[in-house]
């Protein structure tokens, strides 16, 4: 019904007026005086309800999906509202002008490390980089904390913008399964789209992991870029599925199966302990090594994603070794020091594969026992509660239940779906409240064991109810170590 309503005359009108400055505003709440209002859907509301609060305020033009009546002010039907707000966006903010080559990166886990490290090779090859993601949005000279992974689109044009005019080269940004079904990247063009991986989370938002994979597809397939190259880790089932239907595309991987080629990044793990790994890469006739203080094989991946962005954007083997004084990323597998000298890191691992991906990684450095703490959060997806249970237990002595984000949802429900998972752990710990589940973890330790705080990473919160509350897994971990060891 409302493509035929579409007048792409007065659309056209409507874009060179905002190109020219007009307002344009999805919150009908903040509607000045002569603004253009965009009424986009969300999951529980109609876009048009908010209609007649924008036009009390002063709107003067509405852009709807479907007829409303408007009064004076002008009405366009558009058959997208999101795509809509891109292309406003890009007309106001000059986007599609921008001489920032912008690089995406999807997946369910290794997206913030890989931002990080493609961050740390441009950086050391001249680069003035830009990051938007999930700790935060920054570049040289500005920074600020991240609300969300992937910022609204209007606010996405308007960061991108604002590098531009700084001088940044690239922008390097973290993109969300909510982020690309929402179109919140609409109006944007990609110099290179990654994908990590797909394991199970976000399943209460889209209902499957096939619905879910989809989305992540939409960064490679909806946002056309003549110069835009796909990077895919080989490894991972769905990677090698987009890898078949996708292209061009340099496919990455430290499977031994990664055809090598001209369009494949293949490494090899020299060695990998606590103290770091050492990778060979092969691409078509060219090898190099590299060394890192990271630790893990999904780390491996992840210098491997942040190289292969690297050869797209131009650089050359030799300017691949950067990596050796890396020292990690807030919140992922970061080592809270102490005086104690106790081996406690704290992860953001908050699905079942990122959880045994870091765990894996602690049993090859051969401590005497795994102690872990981990919970689910809240008003999400359930299904995944007693995997992170399975998780924990595959590889950890001691698991130690508690809260995450427990939203509205019962703390105490959620440790009882959460409970339905634990199997084969030697001890089993359980305190809702998760300060004192991180005092109980610690005063279980001795010197030779290691311990997890796992869910919340560099995350300084909790949610409980609907409040956001101070909290850090690393104050209170350094709060139980001085109550106990004074």
């Amino acid at each position: 019904m409302t493509a035929d309503k579409f007048d792409k005359t007065k659309w056209d009108a409507l874009l060179a007026r905002v190109g020219a400055g007009l307002m344009v505003r999805t919150d009908s709440r903040t509607v000045q005086e002569g603004d253009v209002f965009v009424a986009i859907s969300g999951p529980l509301r109609d876009g048009a309800e908010f209609v007649p609060q924008a036009l009390e305020k002063g709107a003067s033009c509405i852009v709807c999906a479907s007829e409303t009546e408007t009064g004076k002010a002008d009405l366009i039907v558009h058959p997208d509202p999101r795509e809509a707000l891109g292309e406003l966006a890009t007309a106001y903010f000059k986007t599609s002008e921008n001489k920032v080559r912008l690089v995406g990166i999807t997946g369910t886990n290794g997206k913030t490390t890989v931002s990080y490290l493609i961050e740390r090779l441009l950086t050391s090859a001249g680069k003035k980089v830009g990051v938007i993601g999930t700790v935060s949005y920054r570049w040289p000279g500005f920074e600020q904390e991240a609300p969300l992974t992937t910022p609204g689109c209007w606010q996405l044009h308007e960061l991108l913008a604002q590098m531009n005019q700084s001088g940044v080269d690239v922008a390097v940004m973290e993109v969300s399964s909510h982020a690309l079904d929402q179109k919140r990247v609409a109006g944007l063009n990609f110099d290179a789209a990654v994908i990590t991986n797909v394991t199970q989370d976000h399943l209460d938002y889209h209902g499957d992991m096939e619905t879910y994979f989809k989305a992540k597809c939409l960064l490679f397939n909806h946002y056309p870029s003549a110069l835009k190259r796909g990077i895919i880790n080989f490894d991972d089932p769905y990677g090698r599925r987009l890898l078949e239907c996708y292209g061009p595309a340099i496919g990455f991987g430290l499977d031994k199966a990664c055809a090598t080629g001209s369009d494949s990044l293949c490494g090899e793990m020299l060695s990998c302990t606590g103290s770091g790994m050492h990778l060979r890469m092969t691409r078509g006739d060219e090898q190099w090594e590299i060394e890192s203080d990271l630790i893990g094989r999904h780390n491996g991946s992840n210098l491997l994603a942040a190289q292969a962005v690297g050869l797209h954007l131009g650089l050359t083997p030799a300017q691949m070794n950067v990596f050796a004084e890396f020292h990690g990323v807030p919140g992922r597998l970061e080592r809270v020091r102490n005086d104690q000298g106790l081996n406690i890191f704290v992860d953001y691992a908050h699905t079942p594969d990122a959880l045994e991906n870091v765990l894996r990684t602690l049993e090859d450095l051969n401590f005497k026992r795994i102690i872990t703490v981990f919970g689910c959060g809240g008003d999400r997806d359930r299904t995944k509660r007693p995997l992170m249970a399975k998780a924990a237990c595959r590889y950890s002595d001691v698991a130690v239940l508690t809260s995450d984000n427990p939203r509205t949802e019962d703390p105490l429900f959620i440790l009882d779906e959460v409970r339905a998972g634990i199997e084969g752990c030697d001890k089993v710990l359980e305190d809702a409240d998760r300060a004192a589940a991180i005092r109980m973890a610690v005063a279980e330790m001795t010197a030779e064991d290691v311990l997890l705080v796992a869910g919340k990473g560099h995350e300084t919160y909790q949610i409980i109810g609907t409040e956001k509350r101070h909290f850090s897994d690393a104050e209170e971990i350094g709060k139980a170590i001085k109550e106990i060891y004074g």
